[in-house]
C-alpha cells in the first residue's frame, strides 16, 4: 500500500524486474488498510503516526502481529501489537524516527 503513485509505480517495476509477481500493491490511504484482503497474519507499517490506526488492528488476524512506529512527528516508539485469543497487547521495541504516516488515521497532509 502506497499513497504516492509514482513511488508505487517504481516499486511495481522493481518487483517485475525481480520476477516477484505474487506481490499485490495498491495506491491508497494505508491507514485504512485493505479490508478486501483481510485478515492479515502480519502488518508492517513503515511510517510513523500519532496513534495506532484502528482499521489496521481490526484487519489483523487472530493470532497476528503488527509492527508500527507510533508517537510524535520527530520520534516514535516502534510498537509491536499482538492479537491472541481476541486480546490485544502491545510493547515498545525501540525508539525510532520514520517519515510521517499520512491519512485518515495518521497525520494530515501538509
Amino acid at each position: 500500500m502506497e499513497r504516492i503513485k509514482p513511488l508505487l509505480a517504481r516499486a511495481r517495476r522493481i518487483f517485475d524486474r525481480l520476477h516477484l509477481f505474487n506481490i499485490l500493491s495498491k495506491a491508497d490511504d494505508g491507514t485504512e488498510g485493505w479490508p478486501e484482503h483481510a485478515p492479515f497474519d502480519a502488518i508492517i507499517v513503515t511510517a510513523g503516526g500519532p496513534t495506532i490506526p484502528e482499521p489496521l488492528v481490526a484487519q489483523l488476524a487472530d493470532p497476528g502481529v503488527m509492527v508500527i512506529p507510533v508517537g510524535e512527528r520527530d520520534l516514535q516508539a516502534l510498537t509491536v501489537i499482538r492479537k491472541q485469543d481476541g486480546e490485544i497487547s502491545s510493547r515498545v521495541a525501540e525508539h525510532v524516527r520514520f517519515v510521517k504516516l499520512v491519512g485518515a488515521h495518521g497525520w494530515q497532509a501538509e
